[in-house]
């Protein structure tokens, strides 16, 4: 029993300073923003690498993931005579929970990968140590960009990915099981109101915030990583940073809807 209570302490212990690291990092990468060499060129490349890159697996993704609801949801409310508020339905489950959520989990997939495994590359091959060596603060010159354009970024591809899953609802519902368009289009307008807006760009933000800062930790940190080295590090800081940012991704859904419900 002691052993156990020992090694419950221990992990805590650890998951504590953990937390309270990756908080230091990702506050020291934020106030270097003004002292960044470079920042607009690096922000550029951010933008490109977090949403131009994701534009296209976002839209797939939105337009099936509407087809599905609208498909799902016609007849489910059909059933009970109520076809007429797929609008509705489509409309408040996109905005509200499906949009920020599957647009963080594909941004992670594709940019948060790619930005793990290279800053694990630039680690591994001591780039990061060449530009401390310089005097560059490598958070300003590696993170603070990276930060910075999710911020910027989610909610745009949040919005995105809710407005072409509403049209995939409207195809599936009006288009192929003959729900009436006006009756459709009227009621996600009327459905969706500022409070589903706010906590929707609300959970963009934290979770671009959240999970980018994720996986720039991951891959600035790929040099601890215990028992292994090299390529192989770097594969594990990759995995790691994606596991990490889907959970901090459904956690957070989760805290942020019960205080706005």
């Amino acid at each position: 029993m002691l052993r156990l209570l020992q090694m419950v302490g221990r992990r805590s212990l650890v998951t504590v300073a953990g937390l309270g690291e990756f908080a230091d990092f990702v506050s020291r990468a934020l106030v270097a923003a003004p002292t960044a060499r470079q920042l607009g060129k690096g922000f550029a490349r951010a933008i490109n690498e977090q949403g131009v890159r994701c534009l296209v697996v976002i839209t797939i993704v939105a337009l099936f993931a509407g087809l599905v609801l609208g498909l799902q949801g016609y007849y489910v409310l059909a059933r009970f005579g109520s076809a007429g508020l797929l609008g509705t339905f489509v409309s408040l489950t996109l905005t509200r929970e499906l949009a920020p959520v599957l647009a963080s989990l594909m941004i992670v997939g594709q940019a948060g990968s790619a930005i793990a495994a290279e800053i694990g590359v630039n680690r591994n091959s001591e780039q990061i140590d060449a530009l401390t060596t310089m005097g560059i603060n490598p958070l300003a010159y590696l993170i603070t960009p990276r930060l910075l354009a999710a911020v910027f970024v989610f909610p745009i591809l949040t919005t995105a990915f809710a407005f072409v899953g509403i049209v995939g609802g409207y195809l599936s519902g009006s288009v192929l099981l003959g729900l009436d368009a006006g009756v459709y289009w009227s009621a996600a307008r009327s459905s969706v109101d500022f409070g589903d807006i706010r906590e929707c760009l609300l959970k963009a933000l934290v979770f671009g915030l959240l999970t980018i800062a994720i996986c720039c930790h991951s891959g600035f940190n790929t040099h601890r990583q215990i028992g292994a080295s090299g390529s192989r590090a770097v594969g594990i800081s990759t995995t790691r940073a994606v596991v990490l940012s889907s959970i901090a991704t459904l956690a957070s859904d989760y805290l942020i809807t019960s205080f706005l419900v």
